[in-house]
């Protein structure tokens, strides 16, 4: 069995600098230096006494990973390229924890991992009030923020990373309107999260910008659940029943998260409503899942990599040096057209290209 010694021989290194390395102490060593002791790792096999580094720091070679609900599909995508993050470039195990959005369970699980050893934890969680957040990072959690914006009156001592969700929606609405809509609807779950309100403003300064701002609606149900995060599907199911009684049906749709353009297409289906020749939905996620229904869904895209990756290398540089300052990471989302929008059939006719006339 490889020792750090051999590890250090091997990579021309002291053995200090091997340690540094196993506890994610990298932010001022060399680049060359680094991929030596990694790359002797690797070829050594090496496998460092994992309790005894515990008892000598107080810390496990772990991160918490709390989500709303693995049962939601994004979450389950967004864990796993933490992980894929956390593993592959700085061998760091996640632990996986669900909160529903709920702040005590959210305080109960920082509890938790600081009687374990682990000292860095990504929250998904946009609930306005993250004071609780903030007592955690003061009993010594390292903490990055997803999917909400930093409160810019508040020094929070956490990072946060997020897509731009009034850009997100803001997209797909303009999409919407440049295929004629004008009967346009935003649709959401019942319950009040930063990342949700983002994504009304920007549904609505869309409509605004084409004059379309007094008949745009937002149309909200509540879920069995608490904020309904592992219950999309039926929410956009109950959606579909009641749109489809609507006098004044909304031709173009926008929906929270594509599990939700899931729900409301099967329920627009179920009440003989064609999609897209009836009424046109765009998703806001990008799941794999939206080239498998029918239509195939047109939906906004999140960069989940990239924003997993500078997620981790956020806790991982925090951890090594807590003078790093903290900051906010917002990455832009962007739109992939598929079958689920048509051109309005009430539309002014798309004008003809100047060489046909």
């Amino acid at each position: 069995m490889s020792t750090i010694q051999d590890v250090a021989r091997q990579a021309g290194v002291s053995i200090s600098t091997v340690s540094n390395v196993l506890n994610g102490r990298t932010g001022r060593m060399g680049k060359d230096t680094l991929a030596r002791v990694r790359a002797a790792i690797a070829a050594l096999d090496y496998r460092p006494n994992r309790a005894a580094r515990q008892l000598k720091t107080g810390r496990t070679p772990m991160l918490g990973l709390l989500v709303p609900s693995i049962a939601n599909p994004m979450y389950g995508y967004i864990a796993r390229e933490i992980e894929t993050a956390a593993q592959e470039r700085h061998g760091l195990r996640v632990l996986l924890g669900n909160t529903y959005r709920n702040r005590l369970k959210e305080t109960r699980f920082f509890d938790d991992l600081l009687a374990h050893g682990v000292r860095g934890v990504i929250v998904v969680s946009s609930l306005v009030d993250e004071r609780h957040f903030e007592s955690a990072v003061e009993h010594g959690l390292v903490m990055v923020s997803y999917d909400r914006r930093a409160t810019p009156e508040i020094r929070s001592g956490i990072d946060h990373v997020s897509v731009d969700n009034f850009e997100a929606a803001r997209l797909a609405a303009a999409h919407l309107i440049e295929h004629g809509h004008r009967r346009l609807a935003f649709v959401t779950a019942s319950g009040k999260t930063m990342s949700r309100s983002e994504k009304i403003d920007g549904f609505l300064a869309a409509a605004e910008q084409a004059g379309l701002r007094a008949s745009a609606r937002v149309l909200d149900c509540a879920a069995r659940a608490d904020y309904g995060d592992s219950e999309m599907v039926d929410v956009g199911r109950e959606q579909a029943a009641r749109i489809a009684g609507d006098a004044e049906r909304p031709t173009g749709i926008v929906a929270l998260n594509d599990m939700l353009a899931y729900g409301l297409m099967a329920g627009m289906r179920e009440y003989g409503i064609a999609i897209p020749a009836a009424v046109s939905v765009v998703g806001i996620d990008g799941l794999f899942l939206s080239t498998l229904v029918s239509p195939a869904l047109t939906s906004v895209e999140l960069p989940v990599r990239e924003m997993a990756r500078t997620i981790v290398e956020r806790i991982v540089g925090r951890l090594a040096d807590p003078s790093l300052p903290t900051g906010e990471f917002l990455f832009p989302p962007r739109l992939v057209e598929r079958d689920s929008v048509a051109r309005c059939r009430d539309a002014e006719p798309a004008a003809a290209p100047e060489a046909a006339r």
